[in-house]
């Protein structure tokens, strides 16, 4: 590649006007003795040079080569007088100040010359390798500004050095944000600091190399593209300027700026081991927000056993991230990508490829080393229809993967995914009679062959490689093949035998197909592979819903919670049912076999007549409630691992001063978490039929109101989650979206879905205090969106507003309300055609108090707080869909009371904006936190964290923000944009119109 393909920003007209300095007048070679002493030594060394490399042989052609450029510069002389001529007449009509400057730039190519020729007396071994270089490589722009040199110009000098000065502070903002990022092993180096290196670190055997494999002609190419676009010089006068021009202006700086050799790096899949992946150290966080910890999983998709020896390490799907956990070391790695939900997932046998697939728009498929975390392939068109995946397996060894898509007309896929292609091997389309196809597997022997099953249907797949064709078999089975109930399909297997397959009912049955396999010799006439249903075996009483093979054994898990182990001929062996557990969703198996017994083992018998020690490996359980756990054969220990909510998270709240998050699902659970230490603390567990919709903690952090999805209104105490009132509220019929409490922890507010409004307030009853009930008032007639308390400007007494979908901002009069009547101060009207989505406090970044309100239409608005009157409106972030809710960060000192910024969230992402907000789109930084929507937010008490919820994808994210990478990369922005600016300026200096429209 050219020297101007790498920097394709640099501008070639200055070195048109380098070359009009050093080629102005030929006749000023008369003025320059030494010059021609210079080019006598220069061949000579060069010359001598040659000999040390290609020896006595080459010797010949290498004097003529010299000859022939010789008579070539002599030809450009020629060229070049007659150039002379012109300019000299030219020089007359321009006047005496062009003759002044063309002095001074004299004066500098005297002293450049004078340089070089000193540098050549000192050291004649530099120059000589100069030469050899100088004859292949020409300057760039990038290499004059790193080198702290400018290409001269004929005017404009002192805005030349302010550039200069300003571009070398904007490399040192570069560098510092370079090293932050060097964590990510990303190849940041420029192509100018790619060049910047010492003769003695270039070995000279590799620069030989380079510079004798380059081409003339490529070398001609590029210094016809670095000429200037000079009206007054014809191309052929310019050709014969050009080794003058690079020993004049290259002679100095070829010691700063040798090419250098680039290093190949080693492969990090390639050189990653098991452990590699937790020793990162991903403390050196660079964007403004950063994924840390993912709480909650997804229970429909299987988890699986990656490690199990010095660590324990899991691998199970979060929202659209594939999360790998540490049990011991309490860590988690995350395998983010993916811009929807994940919807399936799969695991090599060596548990070192794990393949992940989303459903919905611009759908993927990765694959991804598990031992260094690195994402190794990416399909993109996987579903050109962008429904997503539906079904996924990988062979045993990893080397092809296969696909089924969710669309209505499911397609079958075989990918070659090794090889880095982006179209599949073959594909099949699957008719609507077969019913949706929801698993898929393949033959753990042969990599040719896959089952897959609906509810309804099994069908077996044979794959001829040769022709790319798969040809498949699904044959009907109803009641009255065996003249039984069959039951509704869960997985289907190979069997052990590899000549059959078992699909599992949910009526506790096993069907047996039997394998008709062609032999390789036989014509299409025999007929294709196909399977036959052999047999029904009503295996136990309980549905069946997971049916795997380990080792020697066929091992299922049921509705009941038992896990059943089989031998070949599906005899029982043991089974584990004591452990209560709910519906198993998942079983995965070490990849370390089972130890064989010892003295010290404890392994149970088997329940065979014989009485044999039952060895198996350790294996991984998750259940339909979201718990995960683990099994040791050994001793039949069962350990917990974790539970987690197994509906819709919606209800998030952050502790006022100690670094806990409490977290409520709709199945009744509230969990607190310390999400410093990653550590589950408590919970509670409500009776059925109680979904926590939202969770508030009191400002003195000692109280925590709850309100839930049928009504009822709970205040709790915080540290035990026992309820701090006899009895809960239970004042609405609806579910209670918000709730929120006084500044001095006197009044609680609730807003419900049938717009209503209720306050609840703190009496002293026999030297106590008790939560009473204090009014309600249905004051809006669309959807709540915010209640918020507040100050007063002339008291410390609460106010209350309530903003409404109907665009109606409402003030409510607390100290006027009594038992059973809510007071109403005033109404105002916020929007005309859209309808706000938020409200919050603006911070005190001015004299005048406000609230922040947000709508539909991508505004936000700036209202008195007092007579409610907007006195700005401006363009809010933009990223999809309006915003649903914003947190302004809290400060730590003083000093940061000017410097606040926002955390918001819309559908489905969370972002940063700064502030004071004034409608500039690159003060806002966002990206996607739940796919499937975004149900609720909160920041920590020390703004170091925000977390937002999920809703129906069961998870809550916790994200660290980092301003400081933000500052640095709008600083490093900011003077990028201003050095161009000016730049530009330059470029267009006697063009007023020009300097006027950027300015503007």
């Amino acid at each position: 590649m050219s020297d101007a393909e790498e920097n394709p920003l640099e501008e070639t007209e200055e070195y048109g006007e380098i070359e009009m300095e050093e080629g102005e007048d030929e006749d000023e070679e008369e003025k320059y003795p030494n010059d021609e002493g210079l080019e006598n030594m220069q061949q000579e060394l060069k010359e001598d040079n040659t000999l040390a490399w290609r020896g006595s042989q080459e010797e010949g052609e290498e004097e003529g080569e010299e000859g022939e450029e010789e008579e070539e510069e002599g030809e450009g002389e020629k060229r070049v007088g007659e150039q002379e001529e012109e300019e000299e007449r030219e020089g007359e009509e321009e006047g005496e100040e062009f003759g002044k400057e063309e002095e001074a730039v004299r004066e500098e190519v005297e002293e450049e010359v004078a340089g070089a020729q000193e540098e050549t007396t000192v050291k004649p071994q530099e120059i000589t390798k100069s030469m050899i270089s100088l004859e292949r490589l020409t300057p760039t722009d990038s290499q004059s500004v790193l080198s702290g040199t400018l290409p001269k110009t004929y005017s404009g000098r002192e805005s030349k050095h302010s550039l200069q000065s300003e571009l070398l502070e904007t490399l040192e903002l570069s560098r510092s944000m370079v090293s932050q990022l060097e964590f990510l092993d990303l190849d940041l180096t420029t192509s100018a600091e790619q060049q910047l290196s010492s003769p003695e670190k270039q070995p000279s055997g590799d620069l030989a190399e380079r510079t004798d494999q380059r081409p003339q002609d490529e070398l001609g190419q590029e210094r016809r593209d670095l000429e200037p676009e000079r009206g007054d010089l014809e191309p052929e006068k310019r050709e014969g300027r050009k080794e003058k021009r690079v020993l004049y202006v290259n002679e100095k700086k070829e010691k700063e700026f040798q090419p250098k050799a680039r290093i190949p790096k080693v492969s990090l899949v390639s050189t990653a081991t098991e452990d590699i992946l937790f020793q990162k150290d991903d403390s050196a966080n660079v964007y403004p927000l950063t994924m840390t910890w993912s709480f909650g999983w997804n229970s429909s998709l299987p988890v699986y056993y990656i490690q199990d020896e010095n660590q324990r390490v899991l691998l199970y799907a979060s929202a659209h991230t594939a999360v790998i956990y540490n049990v011991f070391k309490n860590n988690q790695h995350h395998l983010q990508g993916h811009p929807n939900v994940i919807s399936c997932l799969c695991i090599s046998e060596d548990r070192r490829w794990v393949a992940t697939a989303d459903k919905g728009p611009d759908c993927l498929i990765i694959i991804w080393d598990c031992f260094s975390g690195i994402p190794v392939h990416t399909i993109f068109d996987s579903c050109p229809e962008g429904d997503g995946i539906r079904a996924m397996a990988i062979t045993r060894d990893a080397k092809y993967l296969a696909t089924i898509s969710d669309t209505e007309i499911q397609k079958v896929c075989i990918w070659r995914w090794t090889l880095a292609v982006e179209t599949p091997a073959c594909t099949l389309n699957l008719p609507k009679e077969y019913g949706f196809q929801s698993y898929l597997t393949f033959n753990p022997t042969n990599n040719k062959e896959l089952v897959s099953n609906s509810k309804t249907q099994a069908i077996y797949y044979m794959w001829y490689e040769e022709g790319d064709i798969l040809v498949h078999s699904a044959p009907l089975l109803t009641e009255k093949t065996f003249n039984k109930l069959v039951g509704k399909f869960s997985q289907s297997i190979f069997h052990l035998n590899l000549t059959q397959i078992l699909s599992a009912t949910l009526e506790g049955k096993l069907v047996v197909w039997d394998i008709y396999r062609p032999p390789p010799s036989a014509s299409t006439s025999s007929g294709f592979p196909h399977i036959t249903p052999c047999k029904l075996v009503h295996l136990q009483k309980e549905g069946i819903t997971v049916l795997t093979t380990v080792d020697s054994y066929i091992v299922t898990g049921d509705i009941q919670g038992n896990i059943k182990f089989y031998d070949h001929s599906l005899s029982i062996v043991n089974w584990y049912s004591h452990f209560k557990l709910s519906s198993i969703r998942s079983l995965s198996f070490s990849k370390t076999p089972a130890t064989p017994p010892i003295e010290n083992t404890n392994y149970p018998p088997d329940c065979t007549l014989k009485g044999d020690l039952f060895i198996v490996r350790n294996f991984i359980i998750g259940t339909s409630d979201a718990s995960v756990y683990h099994l040791t054969a050994d001793g039949t220990k069962l350990e917990k691992l974790f539970v987690e909510p197994k509906d819709a998270i919606c209800a998030i709240s952050c502790h006022p001063y100690q670094p806990l998050i409490a977290i409520g699902s709709f199945c009744g659970m509230i969990k607190v978490w310390d999400y410093e230490q990653k550590k589950y603390l408590f919970s509670r567990i409500f009776e059925k039929g109680l979904g926590v919709q939202s969770l508030t903690y009191n400002p003195e952090g000692a109280l925590l109101g709850a309100g839930f999805t049928e009504g009822t209104v709970y205040i709790l105490d915080a540290m035990s989650l026992e309820s701090e009132i006899p009895e809960p509220f239970k004042y609405s019929r609806t579910s209670v979206t918000h709730v929120s409490f006084s500044h001095d922890s006197q009044y609680m507010a609730t807003a419900d879905v049938s717009f209503t409004v209720a306050v609840y307030v703190v009496r002293v009853k026999n030297g106590r205090r008790v939560w009473e009930y204090l009014a309600r008032l249905r004051s809006h007639r669309k959807s709540i969106r915010s209640v918020l308390f507040g100050v007063h400007l002339d008291s410390n007494e609460p106010r209350l507003l309530s903003l409404g979908r109907d665009r109606l901002l409402i003030e409510y009069n607390l100290l006027k309300s009594y038992k059973d009547h809510l007071e109403v101060l005033d109404i105002h009207r916020t929007d005309q055609g859209n309808y706000p989505t938020c409200m919050v406090w603006y911070p005190p970044l001015t004299k005048e108090q406000f609230l922040l309100i947000c709508n539909s239409g991508y505004k936000v608005k700036l209202f008195n707080s007092t007579t409610k009157m907007c006195r700005k409106t401006l363009l809010g972030p933009v990223y999809g869909s309006p915003i649903e809710q914003i947190q302004i960060l809290p400060v730590k000192t003083p000093l940061e009371l000017q410097k606040r910024y926002m955390v918001f969230v819309n559908r489905d992402k969370v972002g940063l904006q700064i502030l004071p907000v004034d409608g500039n789109p690159h003060k806002t930084s966002a990206l996607i936190c739940h796919p499937s929507g975004v149900a609720g937010m909160d920041v920590s008490y020390d703004g170091r964290y925000a977390f937002t919820a999920g809703g129906q994808d069961r998870t809550v994210v916790q994200w660290e923000i980092n301003l400081r990478s933000w500052k640095t990369i709008f600083t490093i922005l900011s003077s990028v944009v201003k050095v161009l600016i000016q730049w530009r300026l330059e470029r267009c200096r006697n063009t007023s119109a020009c300097r006027s429209f950027l300015l503007s």
